[in-house]
């Protein structure tokens, strides 16, 4: 194998031996430095995903009571539990300016699945884009960003 084709395996797979939440925080957007806030964690999310979280930022995740600005909100999120617009808006005001939104949403088999149109209105409501879902365990995360 070459140079150039060893280089660039590194570069995908940047974590390799490490959790695999960790590359997929970074899919989401999730770099070194940033700051994360944490909502709506219950006891059914996945731990490891707040950890993997702050692996790749390098330090804790802040809890809801956090109240700076903050570059990355991880907002955990069921069917039920009230309009994820507002949720989505009240979110924003915390968000540094090109800040975005992990939105973690139960996955496959739940009953508290959110309905992938749920997400979608809100995010025209909130002039926000969602970008591709990973698969985060027994939930999907999204990371969702201000419309251009």
């Amino acid at each position: 194998m070459d140079e150039q084709t060893r280089t660039e395996q590194q570069a995908d797979g940047e974590d390799q031996g490490a959790d695999p939440l960790v590359g997929l925080m970074r899919k989401l957007g999730l770099r070194e430095e940033q700051i994360v806030v944490e909502y709506g964690d219950d006891e059914d999310t996945e731990p490891g995903v707040r950890d993997a979280a702050a692996q790749v930022v390098g330090s804790p995740v802040e809890g809801e009571s956090y109240d700076g600005v903050v570059d990355v909100v991880l907002l955990w999120w069921r069917d039920g539990e009230g309009d994820l617009a507002d949720e989505l808006m009240d979110t924003l005001t915390t968000l540094e300016e090109g800040g975005s939104i992990v939105l973690l949403t139960p996955g496959a088999g739940r009953e508290d699945r959110v309905p992938a149109a749920d997400v979608q209105d809100a995010c025209t409501t909130c002039s926000m884009v969602a970008s591709g879902a990973v698969n985060l365990g027994g939930w999907i995360g999204q990371r969702l960003v201000g419309r251009k």
